[in-house]
């Protein structure tokens, strides 16, 4: 597995430790972006915003798909980077830093293997973390964040070893990071074990002067009592004893860092509740928030319910120390009526009922540094919003950290949206409360339950019931599965169901009706979808949706979402409405509309493949509607183009299938064009194809099942009936003015015209085409038509053009994401005349990996023919044999009869090397046969150089000398004599007559071949 590091320069490794080089700044930034990620999918909007920020390319999502390109190819293996609806993701990563992660959150048996687990999470650093890309905003965050997390295992390995004994020099790192109080009180006792009391002191007097000088504070009691007993000089220092104790990550923000031990509340008053457990997988964002808090007199953290609002709330607040907050009160409005009153019983205001309370509770928070923590705001939204402002403005000292569903909507408000965790922390938290070790079905279930913390902490008291698998498998019923909360929690948190009913009942019918209907969907919709399918009189969907994302129960746009959860709650409120039924109508008319006015044959192709990609799971949905054969059809180009071949057959059949007989000449006639589309798909899989409707067709149908066919089949089968099948489409095309079909037909008989080794009429239909299809701006077509330019490149000898044009067609498959297998072996074939065997086999491979991916089978044997033709090359007989032997079952089964003439010469020639005359002659008379029944010249010329190699293998100089003079003149006949890259085995067989004969003898036999008809030696 190839392996990444970023804790340092960002490097990539293979699997023998070699260093694998990624060209270019930008696909190393486009690497570091993906690995940031985690392997979650980050979207194309984000990763060419990060990468271009506001100097966008002219075709943002093209260069992209360009950059992707050129980082597969440096990785080595194109299914490392995948692309799916929701973006690029790297798959199956191997990242120092996860390593680093897991090493420093691994529980230990004592200080020694703890010792040893930090020595080698800290040895994995080769420098900063993206050393070269420290400037980048997109990895800011993560930089910060995994600096941190060294810091603080730097802190726990200096506790750990002198827990063990053993000295350590700190001086460095408390000259770097002054404010660590944790660091400084490992360099204070590592001082004073070393005998230096005098340096111990003045370590923490620093730290004091500059706490006070910077930030206004005094260090925390722990730290002040290790200088007590320091200046005491105790024999044991505080928390001494235990060198092993586990803590969490430090903020390193000052004050907000700490000793080990329990959390203890601010100074003076206050009613926080003491802490019931770790929070885990929040330490950035307690850091984050209080940063915010310090800078800002409101902020509030909004959320979907069970995210973890509160929690994150209430562990800032229990760090916050003056001058930001002298007293902390917590004012809990889930189970309030009124927020003042509320407000009152808090602070112990008097509430006789009196007007004025509001005035009264500014009074008692006048004059004081306070912060007010307002938790669960949603319900009271608009009266906590008038209370908050009331009192901000008459209290000066005084700061205010909400939690709602929705931001308050005040002046001044500055609003943190708190995300589920992230799969790690999410991982990290369930296995700690269900006890487990991490695996597969955690995964799962981490996943499926969106990262929110609640559902998670839900989940993991079933594990002892059921089994972690069980309780994976048992989630598409998650309301009857996650009912096991705590007993002491609030009635709203003690099943999933009832937080979800909490947030449902604070909505106005309006939103309820959007909300519900917004499941109808798979993984997210536009505004344009939601305005269809959601829509309802009276109902401004749009007002509606703005609404839901600011009460966090739906993602913001411009792709609107529900969590799993929430989709799986709305969609049993849709059912109790009745509107199941009616919605997925809707939904499946919506997206077969969207369908068919894409533009998948023209200058917007790219534009609109993606847009169909990202819709990729909708439509699966409404494949079950009442006209999956309109969609089928619709979808059908799309899916091709994707190399979605095995999807396409599956989705088309399946639909054929649920269309009656009798149905209608309308879907008649749509039956018989979806049989045209499965005909194609399945002939590209390499299957044989089942019967076309053609009685159904019309004039654009009867064309479609004359070209679709061919083009995927050009090479295999009645070449006589592809060629008159091209005429016959080509003929329609014009007719019916279809500029597009016309060059599509064109490029395809220029293909079929290279097996007959017609150059002119190749160059002729194909300069045509590739003009028709640049005009167009279609992608597909000019790949297509350069396909058959550059064949003739190659039949030339002019490989320099011949690559030039394969390189330039390959960028744009990969750039448009499609054909790419075929046109990586195109490449893969120039290396290969050119002598570059390691180049082709890389291409080659490639190609065959990505061919075995997409089901395409004749992609899959032009790969594996460039391998054998390598391996060959290089002297592998064996391995060719071996490569090439079950392809010719499957060539005779699709008639594949240049194929067949071609790998029964390549096995005859590694017969031959290998010394097996007998073999020899019989492959090579076979593919003899083969290329005449073909009837392509090259095909017959390449046999006759076969046979020569046989005879002469056998002993007889003479008829090998005639055979290759036989195949020369047929080669001359038609303008193909053999290039350079070409005469490998010629030139081979050649010697060995010619040393055997001797030049004049040789010469004499090959003239008396050259005379004589093709095949009469």
């Amino acid at each position: 597995m190839v392996r990444f590091g970023v804790l340092g320069p960002l490097a990539v490794w293979d699997d023998d430790g070699g260093t694998v080089r990624v060209p270019e700044a930008k696909v190393r930034a486009l690497l570091a972006d993906l690995l940031v990620h985690g392997g979650a999918p980050v979207p194309v909007d984000r990763l060419v915003d990060d990468l271009w920020g506001e100097r966008p390319p002219r075709n943002p999502a093209g260069t992209l798909q360009a950059r992707v390109s050129q980082l597969r190819r440096a990785l080595g293996d194109p299914r490392l980077v995948v692309h799916g609806p929701a973006g690029y993701r790297l798959a199956a990563a191997d990242v120092d830093a996860d390593r680093f992660r897991e090493l420093c959150l691994r529980q230990a048996a004592g200080a020694e293997e703890r010792a040893a687990q930090l020595d080698e999470a800290l040895g994995l650093w080769r420098g900063a973390a993206y050393a070269d890309f420290a400037d980048d905003g997109f990895l800011q965050a993560e930089i910060a964040r995994l600096e941190e997390l060294r810091l603080t295992a730097l802190e726990e390995q200096a506790e750990v070893r002198l827990a063990l004994g053993a000295r350590v020099d700190l001086g460095g790192l408390v000259a770097a990071h002054p404010l660590r109080e944790r660091l400084v009180a490992a360099h204070m006792r590592s001082l004073y074990r070393g005998g230096r009391q005098g340096e111990a002191l003045a370590a923490f007097t620093a730290l004091r002067e500059r706490l006070a000088d910077e930030l206004g504070v005094d260090p925390s009691p722990a730290l002040s009592a290790l200088y007590q007993a320091v200046l005491r000089q105790d024999p044991a220092l505080p928390s001494e004893a235990d060198g092993t104790a586990r803590t969490a990550p430090s903020t390193g923000r000052g004050p907000a860092a700490r000793e080990p031990g329990p959390a203890a509340g601010p100074p003076g008053r206050g009613n926080l509740p003491a802490p019931m457990g770790d929070l885990i997988g929040r330490d950035a964002e307690v850091a984050e928030v209080a940063g915010l808090l310090a800078a800002h007199r409101l902020v509030t953290l909004t959320g979907p319910g069970g995210v973890g609002k509160t929690r994150l709330a209430l562990e800032t607040a229990r760090g916050v120390r003056p001058p930001t907050a002298g007293e902390v009160w917590l004012v809990e409005l889930a189970g309030a009526a009124d927020v003042g009153e509320a407000l009152a019983a808090t602070l112990g205001v008097r509430d006789d009922g009196a007007a004025g309370l509001v005035e009264r509770l500014a009074g008692a928070l006048a004059g004081k540094h306070a912060l007010l923590v307002a938790d669960n705001c949603e319900h009271l939204v608009q009266q906590a919003a008038e209370v908050v402002s009331a009192l901000l403005r008459a209290a000066p000292g005084l700061r205010v950290l909400a939690t709602a569903q929705e931001p308050l909507g005040v002046t001044g408000e500055v609003v943190r949206v708190v995300q589920p965790l992230t799969e790690a922390a999410a991982v990290r938290l369930f296995t700690a409360r269900a006890g487990i070790e991490a695996g597969p079905a955690v995964a799962t279930i981490c996943r499926r339950l969106d990262g929110i913390p609640l559902a998670l902490e839900l989940a993991a008291t079933r594990v002892r019931a059921l089994g972690v698998e069980e309780v994976a498998h048992r989630l598409d019923d998650r309301f009857r599965v996650l009912t096991a909360g705590m007993r002491d929690a609030p009635a709203r948190q003690r099943t999933l169901r009832a937080t979800l009913d909490w947030s449902w009942e604070l909505l106005p019918e309006h939103e309820r009706i959007v909300l519900r209907r917004l499941a109808a969907h798979a993984d997210g919709c536009t505004l344009e979808a939601a305005e269809e399918v959601c829509a309802e009189p009276g109902v401004d969907v749009l007002d509606a949706l703005a609404r839901l994302v600011d009460r966090s129960l739906v993602t913001p746009g411009p792709r609107y979402g529900l969590l799993e959860s929430v989709a799986a709650y709305c969609a049993e409120r849709l059912r109790e409405a009745g509107e199941q039924e009616t919605i997925r109508e809707r939904h499946a008319r919506y997206y077969t509309a969207l369908a068919e006015r894409a533009e998948l044959r023209g200058s917007r192709q790219r534009e609109w493949l993606d847009r169909l990609d990202r819709e990729a799971a909708n439509f699966r949905l409404a494949l079950a509607g009442p006209r999956p054969l309109r969609l089928v059809n619709a979808l059908a180009w799309y899916w091709f183009l994707r190399g979605r071949l095995g999807e396409a057959r599956r989705s088309i059949a399946a639909a054929l299938a649920a269309t009656p007989p009798g149905a209608g000449p309308e879907q008649e006639r749509e039956a018989a064009v979806a049989s045209v589309w499965l005909a194609g798909m399945t002939l590209a899989i390499g299957e044989s194809a089942p019967a076309i409707r053609r009685d159904g067709l019309d004039r654009a149908g009867r064309a479609l099942a004359d070209w679709l066919p061919a083009q995927v089949r050009w090479a295999y089968g009645d070449q006589r009936a592809h060629e008159e099948a091209v005429e016959r489409a080509l003929r329609a095309f014009e007719e019916l003015g279809d500029r597009w079909g016309v060059a599509a037909a064109l490029q395809l008989r220029a293909k079929l015209a290279a097996v007959r080794s017609d150059l002119d009429a190749m160059r002729r239909d194909g300069e045509r085409s590739l003009a028709i299809f640049r005009e167009l701006g279609d992608g597909w077509g000019r790949i297509e038509a350069m396909d058959a330019l550059d064949r003739l490149a190659e039949m030339r000898g002019d490989y320099a053009e011949a690559a030039r044009l394969r390189e330039e067609a390959l960028e744009l498959a990969e750039e448009l994401g499609f054909e790419v297998a075929f046109r990586l072996s195109a490449v893969g074939r120039v290396a290969l005349l050119e002598g570059d065997y390691a180049r082709a086999d890389d291409y080659h491979e490639r190609a065959r990996r990505l061919a075995v991916e997409q089901s395409y089978k004749s992609a899959e044997e032009h790969a594996v023919l460039g391998l054998a033709m390598s391996a060959r090359r290089r002297g592998r007989h064996a391995e060719a044999e071996a490569l090439l032997l079950p392809w010719l079952g499957w060539l005779e089964e699709v008639r594949g009869t240049p194929g067949i003439a071609f790998v029964l010469a390549e096995l005859g020639f590694a017969a031959e090397q290998r010394g097996d005359a007998e073999t020899a002659a019989a492959r090579q008379r076979a593919g003899h046969a083969a290329a005449r029944a073909s009837g392509d010249p090259r095909a017959v010329a390449l046999a006759l150089e076969g046979l020569a190699g046989a005879e002469a293998l056998a002993g007889d100089a003479v008829r090998a000398a005639e055979l290759l003079g036989e195949a020369a003149a047929l080669r001359r006949s038609v303008g193909t004599p053999l290039a350079a890259g070409e005469r490998f085995d010629v030139d081979r067989i050649t010697a060995t007559a010619r040393a055997a004969l001797g030049d004049d003898r040789f010469r004499q036999a090959h003239a008396t071949g050259a005379t004589r008809a093709p095949g009469t030696a």
